[in-house]
């Protein structure tokens, strides 16, 4: 019986699901393979969504769409609305996924109340905003004040889209970002941040290392997860972890190459999985087994809670790259293991909201240098700042170099907004409960936009959804279904 629930569950699709214009949308543009900075074919779409339905509509160089419908007869003189989200999404797959997520749409399933992808992300973040919005801007029965919907690109890699937006089409003032996770809340504030770049120059050479052997070490089954909402719930770093492993070889007296480092995908993203390429003495082979063992098994009791999967591995380490020299291994060492990583400081003002963080999200390894990639947030401007000073200052001090780019503002909270106030009436009506306002530590485009738009009044909001960024990435249906009344209950009555 199990088996053939399973089994419907797969082939009764996303089509069979209520709202159906929402579930429609989604899974049109859920054939459209969609990372970060390769948006042009989901941009096209959206064109072709808007001259079908006859929209006013804009497509910038980089692929920023804005669409907009005029308002339906006794609306006219309403204010604007403007529907917000993001194109792109975070392409993250298992390790025993071979699809191709840069050419290759995602495979669907239902389980339940929640719909998911198998062996990818889902790309609810943020693909439901941009189902949201198609749905609403196609259907014919609304009746609405003049919509204005703006879909930006490359949101996940440092809001590029909404920093190099034109607005000049925009004439409204009120502002539903479609970019939260969970419902019966909306989000009046969030952190500001960038992307740290540190490079780390590397020495190679093969004399001497006659009588080494390859072997690769890697950190695997992590429950990785989003950096800004994530980065509270205590879950293993694979980087951070496997620089740890590599300490203990270190202090124990094994001596070792690293040839090759990597872990994770995305800056944004807690690395899941990491592994690093070593040549190490021969008979050294027994020890370096039983040392990442002892390690492996101290790492499983410390994250049993938080990432049950998670272990340390010795496989077989065969390379094409010369292991660097061993004062560029001690120095690569040194450097992961004195940069900051994690939570910095929790707020002083919101309890339980995480102030200033950062996350080592992408590390990968070139010919004559290793690169480490950072996401770094702070809802405290000068935090920020002294958490950027602190990356240069070691990085520097270790002869590499630091680029910092991708910054985008913090979105300050505003005492004072009727759109806030129209949504927790509108909310407490429908649902008989009171809509909860709060601040997160993820990055939002409402600061970028609130600095392009004067007088904007934004909030953020969605349905639920767990895990985004991984691949256990998965929507609520149920809540997609009340979310979306929930915003044509609003766009109808403000």
């Amino acid at each position: 019986m199990k088996n053939n629930m399973e089994s419907k569950s797969v082939t009764m699709s996303i089509l069979d699901l209520e709202p159906k214009e929402v579930f429609y949308y989604f899974n049109e543009i859920s054939k459209i393979p969609r990372p970060s900075y390769k948006e042009k074919a989901i941009s096209d779409y959206l064109v072709a969504f808007a001259k079908e339905h006859n929209l006013e509509w804009y497509q910038d160089d980089i692929y920023n769409v804005i669409m907009i419908k005029e308002a339906t007869p006794g609306y006219e003189n309403k204010e604007p609305i403007i529907l917000q989200g993001h194109m792109d999404m975070v392409c993250e797959k298992t390790s025993d996924c071979a699809k191709d997520m840069e050419k290759e749409g995602l495979d669907l399933v239902v389980e339940g109340d929640y719909l998911s992808a198998v062996g990818t992300t889902l790309g609810g973040d943020d693909g439901i905003a941009v189902a949201f919005a198609l749905a609403l801007l196609s259907d014919e029965t609304l009746k609405h004040p003049r919509l204005e919907f703006i879909c930006t690109v490359s949101e996940e890699v440092g809001m590029d889209g909404a920093r190099d937006l034109d607005v000049t089409p925009i004439k409204g003032k009120l502002l539903l970002n479609l970019d939260s996770e969970k419902e019966g809340e909306v989000l009046a504030s969030c952190a500001g941040g960038g992307t740290a770049r540190i490079t780390c120059p590397v020495e190679r050479t093969d004399e001497g290392l006659e009588d080494f052997c390859p072997i690769a070490v890697e950190v695997v089954g992590g429950k990785g997860g989003h950096s800004g909402d994530e980065i509270d719930k205590g879950r293993g770093n694979a980087t951070v972890l496997l620089s740890r492993v590599l300490r203990r070889l270190d202090t124990k007296g094994i001596d070792f190459r690293i040839s090759e480092i990597t872990g994770g995908s995305k800056d944004n993203a807690i690395p899941r999985e990491a592994g690093a390429k070593l040549a190490v003495k021969r008979n050294d082979g027994e020890k370096v087994k039983a040392l990442v063992e002892e390690v492996s098994r101290e790492i499983s009791a410390e994250f049993s809670k938080t990432d049950a999967e998670l272990k340390v591995l010795v496989k077989d380490g065969k390379t094409g790259a010369i292991p660097m020299t061993k004062e560029s291994t001690k120095k690569l060492l040194l450097l992961i293991s004195s940069l900051p990583n994690g939570i910095r400081r929790m707020s002083r003002d919101i309890e339980g909201l995480v102030e200033t963080s950062l996350n080592l999200g992408i590390t990968y390894t070139e010919e004559g240098s290793v690169v480490l990639g950072f996401s770094v947030r702070s809802s405290v401007a000068s935090s920020y700042a002294a958490l950027t000073e602190k990356l240069r200052f070691v990085a520097e001090g270790l002869g590499c170099t630091v680029d910092m780019h991708g910054e985008y503002p913090a979105w300050e909270f505003k005492k004072e907004s009727p759109l806030r106030d129209t949504l927790q009436r509108i909310y407490k009506d429908m649902f008989g409960k009171d809509l909860e306002v709060r601040a997160i530590h993820a990055g939002l485009e409402c600061g970028l936009l609130s600095g392009k738009i004067k007088d904007l009044d934004a909030v953020s909001m969605g349905p639920d959804m767990q895990d985004i960024h991984t691949p256990d990435e998965r929507l609520s249906i149920s809540s997609t279904a009340r979310t979306y009344e929930f915003v044509r209950r609003i766009i109808e009555e403000l």
